[in-house]
């Protein structure tokens, strides 16, 4: 049985969709169990009729969603649902640990608390990333872990990143892009320059070469590696000109009678770009590199956002993602 410690007070929507989450993994999954971490009393609100792989693991602190400094916040709420839930990952009395909290406050407990693996250099944080493309998905990495990197974390990045494709998201030869200015060898800071020559001399790394910030929704790679500054910058620019150009199509179909026809007859069409849009279809973003599988769900993540976030930490757990990111690294 795998075993799962959900951070119920962490997101937007907790511990409501918290609680309706793990409810819906239980029923979709018979191997798992899944421990609600966070404030009994509000938890049991939101409970269904009891069940016998779902457990409620009292804490009397939540970490806030809008925290300042994350490495303070670890040490002053270490009753808090997040930092109890990382410490059994640590421990083994769970396998994974899934939050929809802090995300600055999740990387820190995941590296100071759960630990990194001691062949890693830095863990990196790695979301999964819609593209144009139907059906096909890109795994950024780093995307706000390491924002100090030095070429040989960006090297890592790119090896971590391989494994977790191939193994949780079944890409026989993942390819690997670099992010940068320009497509052309030789492009970027001293960082790229060196990152590219170490991640280009590794065989069991499928490197295509650098890769340019307007192509990263493209779908022509399948893991792009950034330092942590850089691929959270481009991250947060994708996120944002998706949302604003939706908001500028909403705002002048809705500016006439015509264009409000047109909404309608579109309607069906747009709610399957959206579909396809949505990075919660596929879980949220892991942090590779520490010693057992921590997911990153959206703030905003509903219940079957969440539901997706355990399914991504089972498959991480059955698959022994970690343990093969160890060894790959040991080899070296």
């Amino acid at each position: 049985m795998i075993k799962i410690g959900l951070d119920a007070m962490g997101g937007d929507f907790a511990p409501e969709q918290t609680v309706l989450g793990a409810y819906a993994a239980v029923e979709k999954f018979d191997d798992i169990e899944i421990s609600l971490y966070g404030i009994e009393s509000e938890i049991q609100k939101f409970m269904k009729e009891p069940h016998d792989r779902i457990k409620i693991v009292h804490c009397e602190q939540v970490i806030p969603m809008d925290v300042k400094d994350p490495a303070m916040a670890i040490r002053k709420f270490k009753d808090s649902s997040m930092v109890r839930a990382c410490k059994d990952a640590k421990t083994g009395d769970i396998d994974a640990v899934v939050s929809a909290g802090a995300t600055g406050a999740l990387i820190a407990a995941g590296t100071l608390v759960v630990k990194r693996l001691k062949e890693v250099e830095r863990p990196a944080l790695a979301p999964v990333m819609p593209t144009i493309k139907e059906n096909k998905y890109t795994i950024l990495c780093d995307a706000g872990a390491t924002s100090d990197a030095k070429p040989q974390y960006l090297y890592q990045n790119a090896k971590i990143a391989s494994i977790y494709a191939r193994e949780v998201m079944n890409i026989e030869n993942p390819t690997v892009a670099l992010l940068n200015i320009g497509t052309e060898d030789g492009k970027g800071t001293d960082l790229q320059k060196e990152a590219f020559a170490l991640i280009a001399a590794d065989p069991t790394i499928n490197f295509v070469g650098n890769m340019e910030g307007k192509t990263m929704i493209a779908g022509e790679v399948d893991i792009i590696v950034a330092d942590g500054y850089s691929g959270n910058i481009a991250l947060k620019s994708v996120e944002g000109t998706s949302k604003s150009l939706l908001s500028l199509i909403k705002e002048e179909l809705m500016s006439s009678t015509r264009g409000k026809i047109g909404a309608l007859l579109l309607k069906p069409a747009f709610a399957r770009i959206k579909k396809r849009m949505d990075a919660s279809e596929v879980g949220g973003g892991i942090l590779l590199g520490v010693s057992a599988p921590v997911i990153k769900a959206h703030g905003s993540s509903d219940s079957i956002a969440l539901m997706n976030a355990i399914r991504q930490a089972r498959e991480t757990v059955s698959k022994d993602v970690v343990a093969k990111i160890s060894q790959a690294l040991k080899a070296e």
